[in-house]
C-alpha cells in the first residue's frame, strides 16, 4: 500500500510539472497571437517544462506538499498547487493593452480548465464503456483490485488530472501577486491603488499563498469536486 501511494504521489508530481508548463504555454501562445513576441523568442511558447520551471513554484514547494507525508512533514500533505516560472510580456505591443493583457493572463487558467475537461470526457467514456466501478473507487481515492494495470493507470492518470487542474484554476485566480488574479484586479484598479498593490513584499505573498493552498483552496475544491463526481456518475 505505501509503495502504491508513492507511485500516485509520482504520478501527481509529473502530472502538475505538466499542467503547469500547459498553463505558461498558453500565457505564451495567446501573448504572441495578440502582437508580443517576447515570450516566443524566449522559447516559451512549449510544453517542455525545463523552460518553464521555477525552483520553489514548480519544484520544492510541489515535492514538499506531495512527498511531505512520506518523510514525517503532514502539515504540507493534501495541497496540490504551485505555479511556474512567469511568461513575460510587453504590454506596449498589444493593440489594445487592458483587452490583450486580460486575455493572455486568462489564458493560462482556460487551459487548465480544458485539461479538466478533456480528462472528464475520458473517465465519461471510460465509465460508459463499462468502468463505472474503476473509475468510481479511483475518484473515491482508491483502486479497483484485479482492473487491468493499463486501463487503471488512465483512469487514475485522468482523476489526478481533473484534481490537480482546477485546483491550479481555482490558485491562480486569487488576487495575489504574482498570480493570474492580481493581473486581472491591477487592471480594474485606479492609478493610486495599483501603485500600492505593486509595493506587497513577496513574502506576503508567499505567505497568503500557504493560507490560500491550505484552507480557501479546499473551500473552492470540495462542491467542485462533487460536481465533476455528479457528471460522471449520474448522467
Amino acid at each position: 500500500m505505501q509503495s502504491a501511494s508513492f507511485a500516485i504521489a509520482i504520478f501527481e508530481f509529473v502530472l502538475l510539472i505538466f499542467s503547469l508548463s500547459v498553463h505558461e504555454c498558453s500565457h505564451a501562445w495567446m501573448a504572441s497571437r495578440l502582437g508580443d513576441q517576447t515570450a516566443r523568442l524566449q522559447g516559451r511558447v512549449t510544453l517542455n517544462p525545463i523552460y518553464h520551471i521555477d525552483p520553489v513554484g514548480t519544484l520544492l514547494f510541489p515535492a514538499l506538499m506531495i512527498f511531505g507525508p512520506f518523510i514525517g512533514l503532514s502539515m504540507f500533505g493534501g495541497m496540490l498547487v504551485g505555479w511556474a516560472k512567469p511568461t513575460p510580456i510587453i504590454s506596449r505591443n498589444f493593440a489594445k493593452i487592458r483587452r490583450d493583457e486580460n486575455l493572455v493572463t486568462m489564458a493560462g487558467p482556460v487551459s487548465n480548465l480544458l485539461i479538466v475537461l478533456v480528462a472528464f470526457v475520458v473517465l465519461a467514456m471510460i465509465s460508459l464503456a463499462g468502468g463505472r466501478q474503476m473509475v468510481r473507487s479511483t475518484f473515491e481515492g482508491g483502486l479497483q483490485l484485479g482492473a487491468p494495470s493499463g486501463l487503471q493507470a488512465v483512469v487514475l492518470l485522468c482523476t489526478l488530472a481533473i484534481f490537480i487542474n482546477l485546483a491550479l484554476f481555482f490558485f491562480n485566480l486569487f488576487p495575489i501577486p504574482p498570480l493570474d488574479g492580481s493581473r486581472i484586479v491591477r487592471n480594474v484598479l485606479p492609478y493610486s491603488a495599483v501603485q500600492a498593490y505593486d509595493r506587497v513584499p513577496f513574502w506576503v505573498s508567499y505567505m497568503l499563498m500557504l493560507l490560500v493552498g491550505g484552507y480557501v483552496l479546499r473551500l473552492l475544491m470540495t462542491p467542485a469536486m462533487a460536481l465533476v463526481a455528479f457528471g460522471l456518475f449520474n448522467v
